[in-house]
């Protein structure tokens, strides 16, 4: 098998187009009822197995955006492009935390996509697990059993998490204790990810500056 894109191998210019990708997928999907057919203009990279998240969020300005539906891969199940183009249509209409997008909607929303690397195992000593991921570049996975979680590495940035409440909360994300990180037994991964949003609904794209986000935040919350 073709081996997995990488977050740090693409260009800005990839990047941007997945995230428009993201939006043509859900503005084609409402208009037709139908799929986008995978598009013939798409960078070769794209056409490689990769792990992508579509997020979703209505705009309310440029501090302030509210979850509207998120879906994604942690495993390259399909290529880069499918996996974008299907986990919008997902994120928009499948999330089961809230009602399928509606036409409306599409004004006031801004998408954003996550590509995700290989998962990386972090160490089985619970003391070792703090200092084994950096905020801001890596997303988490928590596995025990029939439970699993995720959480993307945009997470503990917008909500100031320390390393310890990162680990705590993906726990909870996986419908454990918020202690499960502290049992040798349950297994924890880390992944980098590179993420791309529109700034505005149907806006420019930038990618955001995670750890730098973090720093910003952080220090405007300590000085009150």
């Amino acid at each position: 098998m073709t081996e997995q894109v990488r977050p740090e191998e693409l260009s800005p210019e990839e990047g941007e187009y997945l995230v428009r990708l993201a939006r043509r997928s859900v503005e084609h999907y409402l208009r037709t009822g139908e799929k986008l057919p995978l598009p013939g203009d798409a960078p070769s990279r794209l056409g490689k197995p990769g792990a992508a998240f579509v997020t979703i969020t209505t705009y309310h300005g440029p501090e302030y955006r509210e979850l509207r539906g998120c879906i994604g891969y942690v495993e390259p199940v399909k290529s880069l492009l499918e996996a974008v183009r299907d986990v919008a249509l997902e994120a928009a209409f499948n999330d089961p935390r809230f009602p399928p997008l509606n036409p409306d909607e599409l004004p006031r929303v801004t998408f954003e996509v996550s590509v995700l690397g290989p998962l990386e195992p972090l160490p089985r000593r619970p003391e070792e697990r703090p200092g084994s991921f950096r905020i801001g570049r890596h997303g988490l996975v928590a596995r025990r059993g029939v439970f699993q979680g995720l959480l993307l590495p945009e997470v503990p940035v917008e909500y100031l998490w320390d390393p310890e409440t990162f680990l705590a909360e993906t726990c909870v994300k996986a419908g454990m204790a918020p202690s499960c990180w502290l049992d040798p037994e349950t297994e924890f991964y880390r992944f980098s990810g590179r993420v791309w949003r529109e700034k505005t609904p149907r806006g420019e794209v930038e990618e955001r500056d995670l750890e730098e986000e973090y720093r910003r935040l952080l220090s405007r919350y300590l000085r009150g």
